[in-house]
């Protein structure tokens, strides 16, 4: 039997989010976590909202969100779950690369108006790789599906400029 506490602690909110993930806007594609089993799953949330800025080019006659962006946001969903499975919080030096992106489909076009459901299960990890399936759908209908593979490393110190 699931309790209220219990479903109340499978949720994040924006400002939750924000301490997993060092993106921000205009790049921070997740905006609500409503559920997670840690080391097994994820379900996210992202709004398509009319106001986003990649709809000003993308494409203003028919506004369509980029299938990169929607990857992107699937990525940030797989991010979110594996800093929580290992129990830390990135800093500023912590930085996520994608090592791999495998069998991605686009089924069907997001606009404005859409809520993106976003799904990741970890499928495995081996030496600091992460391997994840991902699916994000609209209104039950698939819109991109992939395996992503990512691995999770702290950033290199900025030289003092080019030239040193």
């Amino acid at each position: 039997m699931t309790t209220e506490a219990n479903t109340a602690s499978k949720i994040l909110g924006i400002k939750e989010i924000k301490e997993y993930l060092p993106h921000r806007y205009p790049l921070l594609l997740v905006d609500r976590v409503v559920d997670y089993e840690l080391g097994k799953t994820i379900t996210a949330i992202k709004n398509v909202t009319v106001n986003e800025e990649f709809f000003n080019g993308h494409f203003p006659h028919q506004p369509v969100m980029p299938g990169v962006l929607m990857i992107e946001a699937l990525a940030q969903t797989a991010a979110i779950l594996s800093f929580m499975t290992m129990n830390v919080k990135p800093d500023e030096n912590s930085v996520v690369y994608f090592v791999g992106i495998d069998n991605a489909r686009f089924k069907r076009p997001v606009g404005p108006g859409d809520q993106l459901k976003m799904d990741v299960e970890i499928l495995r990890t081996s030496r600091g790789i992460w391997k994840y399936k991902a699916q994000a759908s609209v209104d039950g209908k698939v819109a991109v599906e992939a395996e992503l593979m990512c691995t999770i490393r702290a950033s290199e110190p900025a030289s003092g400029g080019a030239g040193q």
